[in-house]
């Protein structure tokens, strides 16, 4: 007895072993310790988000599984659009974590304000594949810090002004 479409009826449709062989199971992160890890490793900026992973060693995870966690933080905005930025961001890696991220790797996706939530779907689908291919490369660099360059000590001042010992005591003002 076959069925409309061809098939017997009462089997499954064919698979190709390839596909299902390639995707990568996904599991969520949820403790602070896992975040704080991968907020120590790699990074890649993307217009809508932030792209953090890292390598796992000796842990009690699977290595056939890859992780991921969310994180929006409050300059993101109010619980709403915290929590529709986080749903977009667990969206997008769903469609692409399987298919591009590695086993045996931690993710952590987080929000950028004023952009996460209204940025375009498919332009995020593409920085995450990006964001991955980056992180991922042979010759990653680590991006370079922003802010002030630490403060070096160095020695004496040379030029015009004040001595080390301060102003002069010693004066004719009688």
């Amino acid at each position: 007895m076959t069925d409309p479409s061809g098939q017997r009826a009462g089997t499954a449709p064919a698979v190709s072993s390839c596909v299902a062989d390639a995707l990568t199971p996904v599991a969520i992160l949820r403790k602070r310790a896992d975040f704080l890890r991968a907020a120590s490793a790699r990074r890649q900026g993307m217009a809508a988000g932030l792209l953090q992973a890292r390598e796992r060693a000796e842990e009690p995870v699977s290595p056939l599984l890859a992780r991921v966690g969310f994180t929006c933080s409050k300059k993101v905005g109010n619980s709403v659009a915290r929590n529709r930025a986080k749903r977009r961001l667990r969206e997008i890696a769903r469609l692409v974590l399987p298919v591009h991220g590695k086993p045996g790797w931690d993710y952590v996706l987080i929000g950028r304000a004023e952009a996460t939530a209204t940025h375009d779907f498919q332009a995020m689908q593409d920085d995450l594949i990006r964001a991955l291919a980056r992180v991922h490369a042979e010759d990653y660099r680590p991006p370079k810090p922003r802010g002030p360059k630490p403060d070096i000590p160095r020695g004496p001042r040379r030029g015009k002004g004040r001595s080390a010992s301060g102003p002069s005591t010693t004066g004719s003002d009688g």
